[in-house]
């Protein structure tokens, strides 16, 4: 229900004296058990979208409420006055056109803009002239505009310069994200985002950088992606570059001299092992008796010598 303006002439009276007779109760009377709560749905709203206050714990037998701008119940920051039975809906001296009341208290905001963030207040009224305040808070938050990429160089060499790419946006209170076709961008070694995620820096550039980059700004309650930035990476033969990282490039060194010692170690045995084969032969050869001493010993045995033996 829309806010009617407020009735005029003595039907004003009694209502103007029970809110006072309420205000000056509320600092008498001790809270109840279950406090009287407020909460804004959504809790964070984007420029131009509508906003709902919840009410929570209402106490019993109620004559009235009051919803207020600000963290305390002021007759000036008045925004409605709602009487119970028969209903009477009084506009306050802030109200703008754009809030609705309800019989549950709730409190309607509708196209709300950055100058409505701030506390509010909702003060209910029972029928034995007890009142409760609750105070909520809205956060109304401007829509993230479009982000724009621009890079140091759009077409570079591998291995030569650098490339800085940096996220344009005048938005404030924002998060910044990178996107690299079309995935979230896993950082490597050779890049370096700013403190505010603002600036990437990719040193050195190599072939498996090109590509199409975005960046993305956010908030509370909205994000927008910039425009493709597309990077092209070209090859210099005459640089001799593997295109193998530093770490690629150690292991092939290291895994060549591994084979290298391996062959060598290989070869040494072999070689150990036929030496050492050809000087155990040598050895049996010299402790062998020869075939002329052999011989020569049988010799002397013959009976010809023993003929010259006995002559002699």
């Amino acid at each position: 229900m829309e806010l009617p303006t407020a009735p005029a002439g003595k039907g004003c009276v009694p209502w103007q004296g029970l809110l006072l007779a309420v205000l000056l109760s509320t600092f008498w009377n001790p809270p109840t058990t279950a406090q009287l709560t407020i909460e804004s749905m959504p809790t964070n709203v984007a420029e131009g979208k509508d906003v709902i206050f919840l009410v929570r714990n209402l106490p019993g037998n109620l004559a009235a409420y009051g919803w207020y701008k600000g963290d305390k119940v002021d007759h000036h920051q008045q925004i409605a006055s709602y009487k119970i039975g028969p209903v009477e809906i009084t506009p306050g001296p802030v109200y703008s056109g754009r809030e609705t009341i309800y019989s549950n208290g709730s409190l309607l905001f509708r196209n709300v803009t950055q100058e409505d963030t701030g506390y509010y207040t909702l003060q209910v009224i029972n029928t034995s002239y007890q009142g409760e305040v609750g105070t909520g808070q809205l956060r109304v938050y401007q829509p993230v505009a479009q982000p724009s990429i621009q890079a140091s160089n759009t077409t570079v060499t591998e291995h030569q310069d650098p490339v800085v790419l940096t996220c344009l946006t005048n938005d404030t209170g924002i998060s910044i994200q990178w996107f690299f076709n079309n995935q979230s961008l896993q950082l490597t070694e050779r890049m370096k985002l700013s403190q505010d995620n603002s600036t990437l820096t990719i040193d050195p550039i190599r072939r498996e950088d090109a590509g199409d980059y975005q960046c993305e700004v956010s908030n509370l309650v909205s994000a927008s992606k910039s425009d493709l930035l597309r990077l092209d990476v070209k090859y210099d033969p005459t640089l001799g570059s593997s295109g193998l990282s530093a770490g690629a490039i150690g292991g092939i060194v290291i895994g060549v001299l591994a084979g290298v010692a391996l062959i060598a170690a290989l070869v040494y045995f072999l070689y150990i092992r036929k030496t050492g084969g050809a000087s155990v032969q040598h050895d049996l050869t010299e402790h062998k008796p020869s075939a002329s001493n052999h011989s020569q010993g049988h010799s002397d045995n013959s009976p010809n010598k023993a003929e010259e033996r006995g002559t002699a």
